[in-house]
């Protein structure tokens, strides 16, 4: 049946807000070996070599540098696989997270 007479309305559909991103930083110490954390980089957070590399030498020469950037709970997870790694292995591999900017 064709109701030519009734008006539908349409509710505004709500905008869903991306979830706030985490930077997950990692910081350089004396004891951690390279090779250990382009393991990191590579295995935990899927970089190919060559990034693995880059990312591994400007922690080295900067003291901190970005592994990625993901939401709150896979931040937190691959930061506690890594520290995990990193007891076995006997270094002292630290890693924190920040939020990123906000885009305005």
């Amino acid at each position: 049946e064709n109701d030519a007479g009734t008006v539908t309305q349409v509710k505004p559909q709500k905008k869903l807000k991306r979830p706030r991103l985490y930077r997950v930083l990692l910081h350089n110490d004396d004891y951690t070996t390279r090779e250990f954390v382009v393991l990191v980089l590579r295995h935990i957070f899927h970089l190919d070599e060559q990034s693995a590399i880059r990312v591994m030498l400007h922690v080295h020469n900067n003291d901190v540098g970005v592994a990625g950037v993901f939401t709150r709970e896979v931040a937190e997870t691959k930061i506690e696989k890594v520290e995990a790694m990193a007891r076995e292995q006997e270094f002292p591999l630290r890693l924190t997270m920040e939020p990123e900017e906000e885009e305005a």
